[in-house]
């Protein structure tokens, strides 16, 4: 890296000053408006998006729609003007279909990026304000901690045992240590210490920085101009639909080609022929699929985000179909996050004192909830157990604020999982005051006294079990302690008197243990892992129906192998099966560190399951990357893991993690049906002809006629199909798995079924007609195509469920489905009674009998359909 030598070699007194700014006050409103128009957007390039006219021409790039225009070509050549015109008038609508459709789903696709873009603590006017990072500009002030992602290059004011990620700049792995002092005569290493820059992350610690480049000025902007490799995401849906249209063009033009060849020798008109390939071609291939699927993904994506599940990756909506394991953290997902301190059990009383009128010892527990939290504002703490206990403090007489003037900070021990406490210094006339908050097992193994006594394993143990009586109330547990020592350059974490116990009651949502039944029931396992000890674990998953019971098995962190096999060859050894079954087995996990999630995903997944894991934490992120998806929390997460995970859940519910796979779910199923649907109708068409072709009888369809079918069935109903609000049993059917494709043997085999069956009615019904005494030829082909139009909109029916009821199903209450049949039906009643329309496809109004025979062979796929599924079902139950 080049350090920016204008500013990171100044003092950050010289820095600020440079700026123009007051770090106690940021820039004003006016002057941030000033600099937004001077410097621009604090982004990396915008991401390329299509303009309406791109979108539009690609709508006229595709094979088949440059065989329409040939074909158009081909009909004024030999005169014929009104079918060329028909033709080009088919094109022209496929185009405004298909534009309309994806410009949709490109503007929903960039509406649902923006809301996902990253945030930044900033101070302007004097107040803190949380503000979309592309608005920050230099000279703005910056506040950062744990967790953050650094949206700008900044120059560190005042600092707090802060460390970044830079990996994503130099590769190193290990944390950079940072400060406000520079050497002096600074170095380039001196020079990263006190600069922060855009694209890294706050490991620990915390800042107060002031911005010096934005956007393309940063170092990460001088390394790569990302303008140019910015991609739209597309899901491994998309890209095996887009392969099934290849794959279907491939086959169809060469049925095309065979069918127009064999229809040739057959005698027939080379020219009627040759459109008729055209139009089979065009009919049996479904080219809106891939737009189809991003739609519905988009619709599928917004009804997410309503309900509080932000998508980040397209991917992530295909494989919340196929999760079998939910790896969940319980505070705030399975309870309400809403901490309140209701039992004090200090040090020179056996009974849980009065938060009120707490003992001196209480008191003493009390002023380390006063002192002992994150940052450098009490009253702006976004950890709600802080908060609760700086609230519980204050409603003691010990206000943070009062209570550091008193005895002011001079430095913070920001929380280390590693040791699992935290510290703050504080002077105290001549000596300094550690005080220390913490995981109850951590600070009693850290203290060496008890009041005034050595603390002796039995005292130990005593704490320890009066620690489990609380938890199984289902308490949050923490321990406080303190040390006064001479000097503020000493261990935080050694030779501490202990205080006490502190207890926080957190309760469990409203909706949590529905969601977990709802979960189970789609064949969702739901693992607990906590960083709070096994007692309050287990209570908290029996409340919500994790476990059954008050004895059930839970596991620790330190029960993990410290390797997990990766893959199923890598054999665990004997000695370790019965232990490996039993985490696998075990639904509950206490005392949980990042690092060991990671492990236990690895574990899960080397067995064959589907995850989703909850986080929040800057640790948090690998293994949100590990898992199949990862969710990160909305309110309390770190932005570090947001951008790891691929949904973001607004309001940290577990219930919505639910809605996520449930809608997943349907995303897929609608998608399938839509394109089951889709296939059958477009093979039926190619049927009836190469039927026909075959058994020597006249072309039961003309070219025009299977334009304007594929028109109204491929756009209307398979639309409808594709936004259906999903089959009330889709959660409980056990999930799908990963490796399935879009379309099993099963589906194939429908396919043709229904094509077939729809293929011999209409064939049926035009060999009738051709029998009947003074009709036409047009009249043969007005019975076979109203026919196969009213066969297929009644066969959109048969996309029900097998297991729904035949007249209660999600497509019979769709009313898209109703409205799209309504349409079409308008569109077929204009083909036969507006002359101009009825002249171009040569159809003649039907008498009673042509309409009997039409209504009987289109009714034909749905009852033959429907029987198929009513068996189905009854032989399943047996």
């Amino acid at each position: 890296m080049h350090a920016h030598t204008d500013h990171h070699t100044m003092t950050s007194e010289g820095a600020c000053r440079f700026q123009d700014v007051d770090p106690a006050c940021g820039l004003t409103a006016h002057e941030v408006l000033r600099r937004r128009d001077l410097y621009g957007p604090n982004t990396l390039g915008e991401a390329k998006t299509a303009s309406w006219f791109s979108i539009l021409a690609s709508q006229f790039k595709s094979l088949l729609t440059l065989i329409l225009l040939g074909a158009v070509a081909l009909s004024y050549l030999f005169g014929d003007t009104s079918e060329g015109m028909a033709i080009l008038i088919v094109v022209l609508f496929n185009a405004v279909t298909g534009f309309v459709a994806e410009i949709r789903a490109v503007r929903a696709m960039e509406a649902l990026r923006e809301m996902g873009r990253a945030t930044t603590r900033v101070r302007r006017d004097g107040k803190t304000q949380i503000i979309p990072d592309e608005d920050l500009v230099p000279g703005d002030i910056v506040l950062l901690e744990a967790g953050d992602v650094v949206t700008a290059d900044v120059r560190l004011v005042e600092c707090n045992q802060m460390q970044c990620d830079e990996s994503l700049l130099t590769g190193e792995s290990v944390p950079v240590d940072k400060r406000t002092e520079l050497a002096a005569t600074p170095s380039d290493e001196d020079i990263r210490a006190v600069t922060a820059y855009k694209g890294t992350s706050v490991t620990r610690g915390s800042c107060l920085s002031v911005v010096t480049a934005t956007g393309q000025r940063t170092e990460l902007g001088k390394i790569a101009d990302l303008t140019d490799t910015a991609e739209a995401s597309v899901s491994p849906l998309e890209v095996r639909l887009r392969r099934l249209s290849e794959q279907l063009l491939l086959a169809v033009l060469v049925l095309m080609v065979s069918l127009t060849i064999v229809g040739i020798l057959a005698g027939r008109d080379v020219i009627v022929m040759v459109k008729t390939g055209v139009a089979l071609a065009v009919a049996a291939i479904p080219e809106g699929l891939p737009i189809v699927a991003t739609l519905a993904l988009a619709r599928g994506m917004w009804k997410l985000a309503e309900r509080n599940a932000l998508i980040e990756r397209l991917s992530a909506v295909e494989t919340l179909g196929s999760v079998t394991l939910i790896l969940t953290d319980k505070t705030g997902t399975l309870t309400e996050n809403k901490m309140t301190v209701t039992q004090l059990s200090a040090t020179d009383t056996q009974a849980p004192d009065s938060l009120s009128a707490p003992t001196e010892a209480g008191k003493q527990a009390l002023r380390v909830c006063a002192l002992c939290y994150s940052g450098d504002d009490p009253a702006r703490l976004s950890d709600p157990m802080e908060a609760a206990l700086v609230k519980a403090a204050g409603a003691a007489g010990m206000a943070s604020r009062e209570t550091e003037a008193t005895l002011p900070r001079v430095k913070e021990h920001a929380f280390d999982a590693a040791v699992r406490m935290m510290a703050t210094v504080h002077r105290m006339g001549d000596e300094y005051l550690y005080v220390v908050k913490g995981a109850p097992e951590a600070v009693l193994a850290a203290a060496s006294h008890c009041g005034n006594d050595a603390l002796s394993e039995p005292m130990k143990q005593q704490w320890l079990d009066q620690m489990r009586q609380m938890a199984r109330r289902g308490l949050r547990i923490l321990a406080v302690a303190q040390k006064t020592v001479s000097t503020e350059e000493t261990d935080p974490f050694t030779g501490l008197t202990f205080l006490g116990l502190i207890g926080l009651e957190d309760p469990p949502r409203a909706d949590a243990a529905d969601a977990v039944r709802a979960a189970q029931k789609a064949g969702v396992r739901v693992v607990m892992a906590t960083g709070d000890g096994p007692d309050t674990g287990r209570s908290i998953a029996r409340a919500v129906g994790i476990v059954a019971t008050h004895d059930a098995l839970v596991m620790q962190g330190n029960d993990l192998p410290d390797t997990v096999a990766e893959t199923p060859s890598d054999k665990p050894a004997p000695d370790d099966t019965g232990k490996i079954s039993a985490l696998l087995d075990a639904n509950v996990f206490a005392r949980m560190s990042p690092g060991e999630k990671l492990r236990l995903i690895a574990m899960h997944q080397q067995h064959g399951a589907v995850i989703a894991m909850t986080g929040d934490g800057v640790n948090d992120a690998p293994a949100l990357k590990k898992a199949d998806v990862g969710i990160a929390m909305g309110i309390r997460g770190t932005e570090v893991a947001k951008q790891a995970a691929d949904m973001i859940l607004k309001d940290d519910a577990f219930a919505s993690i639910v809605v996520a796979i449930q809608q997943g779910r349907v995303i897929f199923a609608n998608i399938r049906k839509f394109v089951l649907y889709l296939l059958s109708c477009n093979l039926s068409e190619v049927l009836v002809v190469t039927a026909a072709i075959l058994t020597g009888l006249p072309l039961p369809l003309l070219p025009l006629q299977i334009l304007f079918l594929n028109l109204v069935t491929d756009v209307f109903p398979a639309l409808a199909l594709g936004f259906g609000r999903g089959d009330e049993e889709i959660l409980r059917r056990p999930p799908r798995p990963k490796q399935e494709g879009l379309l099993q043997p099963r589906h194939w085999r429908a396919i043709a079924a229904y094509a077939c069956i729809m293929t011999a009615s209409v064939h049926a019904a035009f060999v009738w007609a051709l029998a009947q005494e003074n009709t036409t030829g047009d009249y043969a082909n007005t019975v076979a195509f109203f026919a196969l139009a009213l066969g297929q909109l009644w066969h959109v029916f048969n996309m029900r469920s097998s297991k729904a009821a035949i007249f209660n199903n999600q497509i019979v209450r769709n009313g898209l489905v109703w409205g799209a049949i309504g349409l079409c039906l308008l569109l077929l009643s204009l083909a036969i009674h507006w002359t101009p329309l009825q002249s171009v496809l040569h159809l003649q109004s039907l008498d009673a009998r042509g309409w009997y025979a039409v209504v009987i062979a289109s009714l034909v796929p749905l009852v033959v359909g429907q029987a198929g599924k009513a068996i189905a079902a009854k032989m399943r139950r047996k």
